[in-house]
């Protein structure tokens, strides 16, 4: 996917170019052959690629490291915090949110400014003169980011204006879609995309959108929709590509160096010096994201036997004899990482660090990594998602048949994680507080699992009590209206500006 990257400053130079023509008069030159205008681009395939780079970079807002979207959303829940208030990711997650609060605009905007460019995409690539193999392939790429757009929307707002054409005036007075119609249009979009997109790429198009991408984002939104039988089988599908597989050490399974391990199905590309990310600089410096007791202790002793029930658990050493992705997750005070044993000092927020996405290694000393000088390619989608993915929703369709044990005691037998299997005999309700455990160790840190306290409609319990820090101390409060909060507001500038645009439910 480096070539996303090199193609993106002709993106942009198209876009500052057609600033510049609403003043031209006769004397001036139309086409100049140093810039882009909408006469000369969407002409050849150097220029469709290029617009698909512009649809590609809207990603870049959700998940730089620096921006509001991604470890934003776990911080939201008891499973971290952040050192301040910045974003108002503390102000959602004290329900003391509003219409203006900067989370909930910048979700929107990012959103749509990645629907205009990919609709603007399609609505101009029929008429690009390349060769039609290519053509399809791309269209398949510039449908699934719509979708991704479109899904990071509803699952937040539930329904929003559908659009499915390039901006223009019109558009600013819609009314909303209802939340079932955008859902069907995303999986029409995905469902098209599988069909357009090959298995795997190879050289510089590495890290492009595949047909598994394709799928598993298909997976993920018939699940957060509750349409079990087709989560189930969507993953199924993604699993018979035979294209990924777990990633044998889940520390390193982060690392840039790992970057495209067998696992990743769809991560954004990062490069620098041009396109870099702040994780290492946040997470060490910063203390940010800061895991809180509450997913600490949530994290099972090797026999499978949570810390109140297991003999192991020593309240003297609480991290001795833990999930071995406690440690690969989380910095410990007490516990090597980056050279040294972490000081409370380290960890001030709440006395833990996160250690996903970050080049720092346990027992090797580096020197800290300045801002925005990380070379990650966060990940979006991987394969033990939809292992979890065919596990919750085949339990919740027909129960906890041998292939829900199955893809469970795979991630667990990871050769990094070698946990015990999940007990047999289990009933249909006691499995899904496994797999829903589960999620939360897994994916901890990976921006989910705030999404997935919503569709549990978990949120009014878990996000209605105090947080901890490693001490026990009580720093922080979380609050929670049902009535009002499974739904964000839309932002108060939308609906100024179209009186259309209904709010949600308990909003002013």
């Amino acid at each position: 996917m480096k070539n996303i990257n090199r193609m993106a400053a002709i993106a942009l130079a198209l876009i500052c170019s057609l600033s510049i023509f609403h003043s031209c008069d006769s004397m001036l030159d139309l086409n100049p052959s140093d810039q882009y205008s909408a006469n000369t681009f969407w002409k050849t395939q150097e220029h469709a690629q290029a617009g698909l780079s512009g649809c590609y970079n809207a990603l870049y807002p959700y998940y730089k490291g620096q921006g509001p979207l991604f470890f934003e959303f776990d911080m939201i829940t008891s499973n971290a915090m952040a050192y301040n208030e910045a974003n108002g990711t503390d102000a959602i997650s004290k329900g003391v949110h509003t219409p203006t609060s900067m989370l909930v605009a910048y979700l929107w905007k990012s959103a749509y400014t990645g629907i205009g460019r990919t609709n603007t995409f399609m609505d101009k690539i029929d008429a690009v003169k390349m060769d039609d193999k290519l053509k399809e392939r791309i269209k398949g790429e510039a449908l699934f980011l719509r979708a991704f757009y479109y899904q990071s929307l509803v699952d937040k707002f539930g329904g929003v204006p559908l659009i499915l054409s390039a901006p223009n005036a019109q558009q600013a007075t819609l009314p909303r879609n209802t939340k079932e119609e955008v859902v069907n249009q995303i999986l029409e979009d995905l469902s098209t995309a599988a069909t357009l997109l090959p298995n795997s790429y190879s050289g510089s198009d590495l890290g492009r959108i595949s047909k598994g991408a394709a799928l598993s984002l298909k997976a993920r939104v018939l699940l957060y929709n509750q349409r079990w039988e087709q989560a189930a089988s969507t993953a199924q599908q993604t699993m018979d590509l035979n294209q990924y597989d777990l990633f044998d050490n889940y520390r390193s399974f982060f690392s840039a160096g790992n970057k495209y391990n067998k696992e990743v199905i769809f991560n954004v590309e990062f490069h620098t010096p041009d396109f870099t990310t702040n994780y290492d600089h946040d997470m060490y410096v910063l203390n940010r994201p800061a895991p809180l007791k509450e997913l600490v202790d949530k994290y099972l002793m090797i026999d499978g036997k949570s810390i109140s029930e297991s003999p192991l658990f020593d309240p003297a050493k609480p991290y001795e004899n833990r999930d071995p992705r406690l440690h690969q997750s989380i910095r410990c005070v007490g516990y090597m990482y980056n050279g040294k044993i972490t000081q409370p000092s380290d960890v001030v927020t709440t006395g833990f660090g996160n250690k996903k996405y970050t080049t720092y290694q346990d027992d090797v000393s580096i020197p800290v990594i300045d801002q925005n000088k990380s070379n990650f390619n966060p990940i979006v989608i991987r394969f033990a998602e939809i292992l979890l993915t065919y596990a919750e929703a085949r339990n919740e369709d027909l129960g906890p048949d041998q292939s829900v044990y199955d893809a469970l005691n795979k991630i667990r037998s990871r050769t990094s994680v070698n946990m015990p299997n999940v007990p047999i005999g289990l009933t249909k309700e006691q499995m899904r507080n496994v797999i829903r455990l589960e999620r939360r160790i897994e994916l901890a840190m990976e921006g989910l699992y705030y999404s997935d306290i919503l569709r549990w409609k978990t949120a009014q319990i878990e996000n209605k009590a105090l947080v901890h820090n490693a001490t026990g101390i009580a720093i922080a409060s979380r609050s929670f209206d049902p009535e009002r909060d499974y739904l964000w507001p839309i932002p108060h500038n939308q609906t100024v500006l179209n009186p259309n645009l209904a709010q949600n439910p308990k909003w002013k």
